[in-house]
């Protein structure tokens, strides 16, 4: 999984894996959730993510493995 931030565009992304995408689909406003071929979810991405995630708290992040 990969995490990338944009501060100049204001936006998260969430890479769940490298598989292609292929569809695109806006689950509510500035929430996107990208798919592969197969249907299953590829990645996340959150607009406006200072507002919508707090972006400004993401220096904070922690990272916990299962």
């Amino acid at each position: 999984m990969r995490l990338r931030i944009d501060a100049e565009s204001d936006a998260l992304y969430f890479r769940l894996s490298e598989a292609p995408i292929v569809e695109s689909e806006e689950l509510r406003p500035g929430l996107i959730a990208d798919y592969d071929a197969a249907g299953h979810l590829v990645g996340l991405e959150v607009l406006n993510a200072s507002k919508q995630a707090g972006l400004e708290r993401l220096g904070r992040l922690e990272v916990a493995e299962a």
